[in-house]
């Protein structure tokens, strides 16, 4: 068991996913975590994903609500929910119900070696073209960046607070998409260990999902090219 564990959920236009992501994450903190915190960070969603929330938080306890005024894009909302966290670990997945909450504990087994556990999807149940690009992504961040990751956006990763720290949150600059590559480009620079481990991976239940948004890949493309410039300057 941890000793204390923050658990957030970036989530943008997520209302009907927001009770049950609730209802299956808590159960399993309590389990993890001698104290834990579940924390929705609404990125200025257009639906009622703030007031659910708001809703369920007099009898959920451990459960907060962090949102944006507007919507700032995915990076913006892992950056703060990272600023948010307030335990000694920090373990993040996305609020599309899409990674089962059972599996965390397959982190935590390895936590006490590495400063970062991620999973990977064993059988993502993605289309052809999303599986086509993200491939591509990654042979582009393994040239790029040297991130060698096996699934580099798989949004169920658990921190030590202590990595975060030898990072910098302050460091972090992606405001869309490209947020997990730059944290693991980050914590390899800092000499980092990470391990991978295979996770579950499902269908959407609800709400649509966002990253195949022309706009949000042409972000992160400007994203990455501007860290891979920061990163070979001398000192960088």
């Amino acid at each position: 068991m941890l000793s204390s564990l923050s658990a957030f959920f970036p989530a943008y236009n997520e209302q009907e996913n927001i009770p049950a992501l609730v209802e299956a994450f808590l159960p399993v903190l309590a389990e993890c975590a001698g104290r834990y915190e579940l924390i929705v960070v609404d990125d200025g969603s257009a639906d009622g994903t703030a007031q659910v929330t708001r809703e369920l938080i007099p009898t959920h306890p451990g459960l907060r609500l962090v949102s944006h005024p507007a919507n700032r894009g995915y990076g913006a909302a892992v950056r703060t929910g990272l600023e948010s966290a307030t335990m000694d670990y920090v373990f993040f997945s996305d609020a599309d119900l899409q990674f089962d909450p059972g599996e965390l504990g397959l982190l935590i087994e390895h936590i006490g070696e590495y400063d970062l556990v991620t999973g990977y999807r064993q059988h993502r149940k993605d289309n052809a073209v999303r599986k086509l690009n993200a491939g591509a992504w990654g042979a582009l961040m393994r040239l790029a960046l040297g991130v060698r990751a096996r699934d580099i956006d798989c949004a169920f990763k658990l921190f030590t607070r202590e990595i975060l720290d030898r990072i910098g949150l302050d460091s972090l600059r992606s405001e869309g998409a490209f947020i997990s590559a730059e944290i693991l480009a980050r914590l390899a620079h800092a000499g980092g260990r990470i391990k991978e481990v295979p996770v579950s991976h499902f269908d959407r239940r609800a709400g649509a999902q966002t990253g195949a948004n022309p706009r949000v890949i042409l972000r992160a493309f400007r994203e990455l090219f501007k860290l891979r410039r920061e990163i070979r300057r001398p000192g960088g």
